[in-house]
């Protein structure tokens, strides 16, 4: 059995001040002197293991017919290749071999949550002896290669979402595509997507997954992606593939294997419906040069929210995401738009669980009824749309966005969704079209949300960009905290802190600054004493910091 690293595994979620510029930056040794427990194992159990709460992911299936609940149960064995998928591409170690090796129940568990050694909420320190630091670029380069050799190298597909980064027999870097290296296990997959287009009932479902098990095994998304776009009326989705590039923190290149399965909640979907129309007249209104909102979004893009019943692979690791916002692809963007999936159960379970006891820690009292589920809800779901808006290419017209901000771009991107969100709910909220509660609300909530996100820790990109505006908004007065650590926003301020960081990340994202968006992570990107502390009240209050899911086809009652 391997044994706990304990000095990494003990410190506190956020008892050491975390720094943005690293990948991964070891727990306070001090910490860890001072609170070892006895028993490693009892330490997983009761110090790391406990940070989640388990959440049963079952939904109502008695309106679906016999077709459609046969085709979720191969929808569920798709996924769960793709969560075999990103073991292999998070980790080199066989999943049924390593998890076999540890013997204890709450040790076997957590590595299963964190798909690997490394606990992905304390900034990827690895929780077991004789495993070093998590490699930046996880599995899909070789983990001797250097930065500098990968720039200097020429191949094909270098930069490529879909293919991994290998020696040849020559000892050059060279890059193998998925379809090729995956063969075996995405053919299954593609398989299983067959049958169950046949099963759909709903065409445009059943040719978005015919298309979804061809791009499997050609690498080529496209298609698929755009008659995803076009699905209106389909009550099962899923979302399928590699999808997000977040796994690699080296470049951030390449793409991570997931899934979601959900059910389409009719009656808060048309509630949604409504607010995509407004892209295009608020991309005008952006607090920014006109250069820099030149690019129109697309304004065949939909808001609709589900009950997910199954995570898989990327999504799944860590921290669990709750709204999801696609395709990534910036061709689709641009002619379609993206579609705005709303996790309303996974949602509900985050804010009944995590926000509200926030609330009651880090609020100042007068202003905790302004922490609601309608602005969770809607701060995530306006998080999504913003994503739409801003711009997709360099003003210089070289290159994209994502390709010009490398490993910084996905941080970037989480920050200026969540800023624009908010600039979303005021200018709505000021036309009229939002009629449930007051921006008090939405700002209110806005913060404690973030003491939720900045949990997450140095590694996630969502993380990364709360701790930059958290730092950003109190330094700009936008944030009080009172003698008695408690805080409240100040709203003459926040609306201004707003604009003003809005410009500033739209000006970063359209100059392509790479120097730019490395010195805003490097001043504002770490968690300062003051907060570490005012964080670690929430783990003494024995605030999980995430959820964690009982899920599968058993508790769906599927066969």
């Amino acid at each position: 059995m391997k044994q706990l690293f304990t000095k990494t595994l003990l410190a506190t979620l956020m008892g050491a001040t975390l720094s943005l510029a690293g990948c991964s930056q070891p727990a306070s040794n001090d910490a860890a002197t001072s609170t070892a427990p006895a028993s490693p194992s009892l330490l997983v159990a009761e110090e790391r293991l406990s940070i989640y709460h388990e959440v049963p992911l079952t939904a109502d299936l008695s309106h679906l017919s016999k077709n459609q609940k046969a085709m979720l149960s191969l929808l569920i064995d798709a996924s769960v290749i793709m969560d075999d998928l990103f073991w292999q591409q998070a980790f080199h170690e066989n999943k049924a071999d390593f998890l076999a090796s540890l013997t204890d129940p709450a040790v076997r568990r957590f590595a299963d949550i964190n798909y690997g050694p490394w606990d992905r909420l304390n900034g990827d320190s690895p929780f077991l002896s004789g495993y070093e630091e998590k490699a930046p670029g996880a599995e899909f380069y070789p983990h001797d290669m250097s930065k500098e050799a990968f720039t200097n190298a020429s191949f094909s597909d270098k930069d490529g979402l879909y293919s991994l980064v290998r020696y040849d027999d020559a000892g050059n870097l060279t890059s193998i595509p998925y379809s090729e290296a995956y063969a075996a296990p995405l053919q299954k997959a593609a398989e299983l997507l067959r049958k169950a287009s046949e099963l759909a009932d709903n065409p445009a479902f059943a040719n978005y997954l015919s298309l979804r098990a061809d791009a499997l095994l050609s690498d080529d998304y496209l298609a698929s992606d755009m008659a995803w776009m076009d699905m209106k009326t389909n009550p099962i989705e899923l979302v399928i593939g590699p999808i997000e590039s977040y796994e690699d923190q080296l470049f951030g290149y390449r793409a991570a294997f997931e899934a979601y399965v959900l059910i389409k909640d009719m009656a808060w979907s048309e509630k949604l419906a409504k607010y995509a129309q407004f892209l295009p007249e608020l991309q005008r209104g952006l607090p920014v040069p006109e250069a820099y909102k030149q690019e129109t979004p697309g304004s065949d893009a939909d808001l609709n929210a589900y009950d997910v019943i199954y995570y898989a692979g990327h999504s799944n690791a860590g921290s669990k995401t709750i709204a999801i916002n696609l395709p990534n692809d910036e061709r689709v963007q641009l002619e379609k738009g993206t579609r705005r999936l709303q996790l309303k159960n996974a949602m509900q379970a985050k804010f009944d669980h995590i926000l509200a006891p926030i609330a009651d820690v880090l609020i100042a009292p007068e202003q905790r009824e302004h922490v609601t589920f309608n602005a969770f809800f809607a701060n995530t779901m306006f998080h999504e749309v913003a994503h739409g808006l801003g711009i997709k290419n360099t003003l210089d017209g070289e290159q994209t966005v994502r390709a010009a901000l490398k490993e910084h771009a996905s941080a970037l991107e989480e920050g200026k969704a969540d800023i624009l969100g908010l600039y979303m709910v005021q200018s709505l909220l000021e036309k009229g079209e939002i009629t449930e509660g007051t921006l008090k609300d939405y700002y209110v909530t806005f913060m404690a949300g973030i003491f939720r996100s900045v949990r997450f820790g140095a590694s996630s990109a969502h993380g990364k960009a709360n701790m930059i505006r958290f730092n950003y908004f109190a330094e700009a007065g936008a944030f009080d905290r009172d003698e008695q650590g408690l805080y409240s926003v100040n709203m003459d301020k926040m609306s201004a802190a707003v604009a003003s960081l809005s410009e500033r990340i739209l000006t970063l994202q359209g100059d392509g600054d790479y120097a730019g968006v490395a010195a805003l992570v490097a001043d504002k990107g770490v968690i300062k004493p003051q907060l570490a502390v005012d964080l670690e009240r929430l783990s003494s209050a024995s605030i999980p910091v995430d959820i964690v899911f009982d899920q599968g086809k058993a508790q769906l009652g599927l066969n």
